[in-house]
């Protein structure tokens, strides 16, 4: 099964950028507008995009402030069903670097590139929130 992979430093500390990824607020200032996450292991997320044309919805697994958080997909977009999608955060002082894996998928689609593409953008999207750029959510509704 392949996965997607990245991994980008961020002038912040882990806290902030646990933040911007563990928290309705957080993903709601870099991911999409439209975006609900609940606080607890267990929990639900839900992200829309294009006037909730899409929606994922994910089971929150793992919530380690300042190291991780993971959730888990199921139902929805069929190639993303099974998935996962874990963050993982190393931080000294002031600044982090930050882990991401998409797991699970069950083939190199096309789907699976284009994914691979805005997963990348959006490291850098999420960079900017949490450095204080604030260049706010790739999809606004």
């Amino acid at each position: 099964m392949p996965d997607l992979h990245h991994m980008i430093p961020i002038d912040a500390p882990a806290a902030r950028v646990y933040q911007a990824i563990a928290t309705q607020e957080g993903l709601r200032g870099w991911w999409t507008a439209d975006s609900t996450a609940e606080s607890r292991v267990g929990g639900k997320a839900e992200f829309a995009f294009d006037h909730r044309s899409m929606v994922f919805r994910m089971k929150i697994e793992a919530l380690e402030p300042g190291k991780r958080v993971r959730w888990s997909k199921s139902g929805d977009h069929p190639e993303w069903r099974g998935t996962s999608l874990d963050w993982e955060i190393t931080g000294q002082g002031g600044s982090s670097a930050l882990s991401f894996v998409h797991r699970g998928w069950r083939e190199a689609t096309p789907c699976f590139a284009t994914c691979n593409s805005t997963w990348g953008e959006l490291m850098y999207r999420l960079k900017g929130h949490v450095e204080g750029r604030n260049p706010g959510p790739h999809w606004k509704a």
